[in-house]
């Protein structure tokens, strides 16, 4: 199992905070894959040559499009949707005295009900035309489209990575990990400046159950949001199996900003799973030598030694990461699932609390905690479970699953409420 690097996002109005009627979004261990709304790398450590990294015989040409200009660009359909909603929405129009912050009617043009109802859907990145015409995204998509008409607007935008948000997810045999994006909106100059009226920087953020107020965030530059975008679609195309288009894809990432580390590691997977297993070590090396403990590296590395015979320097490569990662992502969930298989109801509850208590939003873990409550009869708690499995959803047919599951539920309880309890 690889690891790559994924994705997340609710839309709050910080410091100061607003939440829009979303879900969550953006960016792997065992051979961990990171997309999504990804780490980037410091300007620390040695340069990385990617010429012996890149080979590109290997793969049949490209037939995709991969366009980094056109990752955050607007549209004369969202421009006509911006002068529809806001009347003055030039970019250089000034405002009156008495006219309302321009940021807060843009949210309220893109996230109130009634106007665009934008929808979180984590299962395909989208450009930020693309989130527009499907009105859905994840949290990278909805952050970049946000931000494009920001400008527009001429609003200042400043994209911000979040720190202890990372997200463990899987995807078929990869596990994903993805760190939260957002972005700060600045206030558009005017002439008028009214004594005491300036507000803070105001945080547009789409992940459900975000915490404004405590959020560490570090400043992204825009290429390197988009070589996250490009990142997120080769982690998705390999996903789907499709790894010709998706080394193109995490080659333009890499290209796009080689201080993005996930995207070489995005790469090192892709050749593994290809077969080019030696040159997936030397991959995973660069990373490495770059951030000697990058966790994802260190794990893609090791099975890649494993797959070549190399058992002793794999064990070595196991052993600090035991060290540095006691007990891995899906470590309390696997043990959880053995227990249910077991019919140890009790023990699969506490395992599977464990694994919530440190990724309280994976929606999979509060799905598998109702269900050993069902084991249990606790059908209360079977009813909260589900309703947060579907309240976290990052795709629209994972909420209709636990959206049926859970009326089915509540139809049940209905009908039998002395039995239900």
């Amino acid at each position: 199992m690889e690891m790559v690097m994924g994705t997340t996002i609710p839309v709050l109005k910080g410091l100061q905070t607003l939440r829009a009627p979303l879900l969550l979004g953006a960016a792997l261990l065992a051979g961990a894959l990171m997309t999504g709304c990804a780490t980037t790398a410091g300007d620390t450590g040695p340069a990385i040559d990617t010429a012996p990294l890149i080979h590109d015989a290997l793969f049949p040409p490209s037939t995709d499009v991969i366009d980094p200009g056109q990752v955050i660009a607007m549209t004369p359909k969202m421009r006509e949707f911006l002068r529809s909603r806001i009347p003055n929405a030039g970019a250089h129009t000034t405002l009156t005295m008495d006219a309302r912050d321009m940021r807060h009617a843009l949210l309220d043009a893109l996230y109130t009900r009634g106007e665009l109802q934008l929808e979180y859907d984590a299962e395909t990145t989208r450009t930020a035309a693309e989130a527009f015409e499907a009105k859905a995204g994840n949290c990278l998509s909805l952050a970049m489209m946000t931000a494009a008409f920001a400008r527009e607007l001429d609003l200042p935008v400043a994209f911000r990575q979040i720190y202890d948000e990372e997200q463990w997810s899987r995807v078929g045999d990869l596990q994903v990990v993805s760190n939260h994006v957002n972005i700060a909106l600045g206030r558009r100059k005017t002439e008028f400046r009214v004594l005491g009226s300036d507000e803070p920087t105001l945080i547009v953020d789409f992940l459900p159950g975000a915490e404004i107020g405590r959020q560490r965030a570090m400043p992204l530059e825009e290429r390197t949001i988009v070589a996250m975008y490009l990142n997120n679609r080769a982690a998705e195309l390999m996903s789907q199996g499709q790894l010709a288009r998706a080394y193109w894809w995490a080659r333009a990432a890499w290209l796009h900003d080689p201080r993005l580390l996930t995207a070489l590691n995005t790469l090192g997977v892709i050749y593994r799973r290809h077969g080019d297993t030696v040159i997936a070590e030397g991959v995973f090396r660069a990373v490495l030598q770059r951030e000697p403990s990058n966790l994802q590296a260190m794990s893609n590395l090791a099975q890649s030694l494993r797959f070549q015979g190399r058992l002793a320097e794999a064990q070595l490569l196991e052993t600090k990461l035991a060290e540095l990662q006691p007990y891995p992502p899906f470590k309390f969930f696997d043990l959880g699932l053995a227990a249910m298989k077991a019919g140890e109801y009790a023990k699969a509850r506490d395992l599977f609390a464990k694994e919530i208590d440190r990724s309280a939003y994976y929606h999979e873990f509060h799905f598998w905690m109702a269900l050993a409550n069902v084991g249990l009869g606790k059908w209360d708690v079977v009813r909260d479970e589900l309703g947060k499995a579907e309240e976290y959803s990052i795709t629209v047919r994972q909420r209709q699953l636990y959206a049926a599951k859970l009326d089915s539920l509540r139809a049940k309880m209905s009908k039998a409420p002395t039995i239900m309890r």
